[in-house]
């Protein structure tokens, strides 16, 4: 049999299958439904650690760089002096406005706040600044209010802070041990790692913390990614200093890994699991599909059809079924999980990350690849029967 002819034969059975699909609509539409369930439920489960890498590391500058005492594992126990930040100022590879070089030293502090959702306190960064702080990251802006003003006990709230945690909106005062901030101000950094924080006079946080003239971490500003090498040599060689220099997206990059690692294991686990149970249902739907075609097939094969072009039509209707359950799945996580805004715990620093998930393309193109796969599987064994049916038995329910 030439592979023409066996094309032809593919494509006739193929087609007298979809065209019988109305007949059978209950059983394919249980197939379908299930698929997209699973598609749904696991590319939102993935959409969670993406999301959440998005906003340690996606949204970060590629020539901002973090710097911390060389024996820190986070911000939270770095810590540097005024000395420091006039020796690290002279730098080469810094990038300069003017006369002032692109470096802001930061003091790391957390607040307790209450979530939105269920009332229980969470600890929410808040970090000193200066208003250079603005220029150095670049893409951190004040959406609504204005920025603080120096020397006084005032904030601004980052879009992810105030949608998860309460009384983060303007004009609200805040009480945190014995001091009162007011909301000033809300900034964006258009899902970053500031929409999580809330910002404050980095001289103001020093003084409510007894820190003195002590900060935990520079944010510094590179003439270009290329230049973090002779930056680096130049801080990591000077005897008056004692640091560790990395880009900052590298530096969220390592306090997201367990979280990401974590949630994409649940989320292939829990896939997987629905995923078998959805392979069952095609199967269960394929058989039915051959049961009620016996006599169908049975006049295929007397005609010349070839077992190969039986198996195959038999799982072209199913991937069918699977692609269409998959398309159901994907449209239905990316409309309900896309942008769904959460916060949770960063183990690292103890403190809280507001992100929202992203159900990105690769996403939905993962899902419906899941789809296929199970569609697939669940034709494999009701083709195979097809093709095995003997001529002369199915011919005599004629």
């Amino acid at each position: 049999m030439g592979l023409m002819t066996t094309m032809r034969q593919i494509a006739a059975a193929s087609w007298l299958n979809i065209t019988n699909l109305p007949q059978r609509w209950i059983s394919s539409i249980v197939a379908i439904i299930g698929i997209a369930g699973v598609v749904m439920v696991t590319v939102g489960l993935l959409s969670i650690a993406a999301g959440f890498r998005a906003a340690m590391t996606e949204k970060s500058r590629a020539d901002l760089m973090i710097i911390l005492r060389a024996s820190a594992t986070g911000e939270l126990d770095s810590g540097f002096n005024q000395q420091d930040l006039q020796a690290i100022e002279m730098a080469p590879g810094l990038a300069r406005n003017g006369n002032t070089a692109l470096l802001s030293p930061e003091l790391f502090a957390i607040v307790d706040v209450p979530r939105k959702s269920s009332g229980t306190v969470a600890n929410v960064p808040l970090r000193g600044v200066r208003p250079i702080a603005l220029d150095v990251r670049g893409n951190v802006q004040i959406v609504a209010g204005r920025m603080f003003r120096p020397g006084l006990n005032e904030v601004v709230v980052g879009l992810g802070a105030r949608e998860n945690f309460e009384g983060l909106t303007l004009g609200t005062v805040l009480q945190w041990g014995s001091n009162e901030w007011t909301v000033v101000g809300i900034m964006s950094s258009e899902g970053g790692v500031p929409d999580s924080e809330i910002w404050a006079d980095l001289a103001v946080v020093q003084t409510a913390y007894r820190r003195g003239n002590f900060f935990s971490t520079l944010r510094a500003r590179l003439t270009s990614p290329d230049a973090l090498g002779e930056f680096k040599d130049a801080m990591t060689t000077d005897p008056r200093l004692n640091v560790t220099v990395k880009p900052e997206r590298e530096f969220y990059a390592e306090q997201s890994a367990f979280l990401a690692v974590f949630v994409t294991t649940i989320g292939v686990f829990v896939g997987g699991l629905m995923g078998l149970g959805a392979i069952f249902g095609a199967v269960n739907t394929m058989y039915n599909a051959v049961a009620s075609r016996i006599r169908e097939i049975a006049t295929l094969r007397a005609l010349g059809f070839g077992a190969f072009a039986v198996v195959t039509s038999v799982l072209l209707e199913a991937l069918l079924l699977g692609l269409i359950g998959g398309l159901i799945g994907a449209a239905l996580a990316y409309v309900i999980f896309n942008g769904f805004q959460v916060a949770t715990l960063n183990w690292n620093s103890f403190s809280q990350v507001s992100f929202g998930f992203a159900v990105t393309p690769q996403l939905l193109q993962t899902g419906i690849i899941f789809a296929l796969a199970i569609g697939l599987i669940g034709g494999i064994l009701p083709g195979i029967r097809a093709a095995r049916i003997p001529i002369t038995t199915a011919l005599r329910e004629l």
